[in-house]
């Protein structure tokens, strides 16, 4: 089903033309200009804004990690930083630092480039876990501590860092606590050959990203907020969300299960993803959808499932295929 379906049933529609999914689809649209043939990647980055959620973009070098990003802050018309991580790289740096001013006899806050809509982290977890440290209580709290003081962020308010793979040169590892804080992971992974191809003729020239104007603004982008709050989940599919986090939890081929913050990540980006199909309500192929990219991060497999090279990837899609679905009521 499209971004763009709209379901007219009463009760279960969205608004029409200016509302969920023509926003939406605006932004979509936008985005794969500059990421071609990436459809379900664009998708789960949205569904990641509309839940109020972080995003993770994991890949090796060169496949449009930064493009994704950037591209998806250029849609949005609102305040966007980015942030290039460096081993050298301070907390003060991200969080900002106060001045003192010996002619005033005060000291002034200069905020750093984490106070804004949406902040683009470049290469993450080349920074030290120190310096990483310093995102934690934005991303959970929406608010920065400095000096004593608390400053609260303004909504909407999303971090999309990407990272290279930790097997890299030059990369520390993400601590648990910071991966658990991302509401999703994804991979961008090599285009077609035919959207190879298409890529030769569109940024060999120059970067579309110079043409891709915003499409929405923060005030549309909190009113969808607004809405994918009202998204209805039913207690049997409550009850499966619980049920698939639980699983990994016992799971021999894992040695870290997934959190109760990771079940609120599940339920919350079933919500949007719903919403982005045009429904009012959550079913149960949402979670499943889902499951993979929102839980996979904060996994830590056995030594044994090491030895096996299984991944959590694929401990996640056995414990989907597992679970019996809810019934209906």
């Amino acid at each position: 089903m499209s971004l763009g379906t709209r379901h007219n049933t009463q009760g279960e529609g969205l608004p029409e033309d200016g509302g969920v999914i023509a926003v939406a689809d605006r932004i979509r649209r936008a985005v794969e200009t500059v990421i071609e043939g990436k459809p379900e990647v664009v998708r789960i980055a949205l569904t990641v804004l509309l839940a109020e959620g972080h995003l993770l973009i994991e890949d090796i070098p060169g496949v449009g990690k930064t493009m994704l990003a950037k591209s998806l802050g250029r849609a949005v018309d609102c305040s966007v930083q980015r942030i290039q991580f460096t081993p050298d790289l301070l907390p003060a740096d991200i969080t900002g630092v106060s001045v003192y001013h010996q002619d005033r006899g005060e000291f002034e806050f200069n905020p750093g480039p984490v106070f804004a809509n949406i902040v683009l982290g470049d290469e993450i977890n080349r920074a030290s876990p120190k310096t990483q440290s310093a995102l934690l209580e934005c991303m959970e709290e929406m608010q920065v501590s400095v000096d004593g003081e608390t400053r609260p962020l303004e909504r909407p308010f999303m971090v999309v860092a990407t990272q290279n793979p930790s097997d890299m040169e030059g990369t520390y590892p993400l601590p648990e606590a910071q991966r658990d804080r991302f509401m999703a992971r994804i991979s961008v992974g090599y285009p077609t050959a035919q959207a190879e191809l298409d890529m030769i003729d569109t940024h060999s020239a120059r970067s579309p990203l110079a043409d891709l104007a915003p499409v929405a603004t923060a005030a549309d982008v909190r009113a969808m907020v607004e809405h994918v709050h009202t998204v209805h989940v039913a207690p049997g599919v409550r009850r499966y969300a619980v049920d698939l986090v639980g699983a990994t939890r016992t799971s021999p081929a894992l040695r870290l299960g997934a959190s109760p913050r990771a079940t609120l990540h599940l339920v919350r980006a079933a919500r949007a993803y719903a919403a982005l199909e045009g429904r009012s309500y959550v079913v149960p192929d949402d979670l499943q959808a889902l499951a993979v990219p929102v839980l996979a991060h904060r996994l830590l497999p056995s030594p044994e499932a090491r030895m096996e090279r299984r991944t959590p990837e694929q401990v996640v899609s056995e414990v989907v295929a597992r679970l019996p679905i809810p019934s209906p009521r």
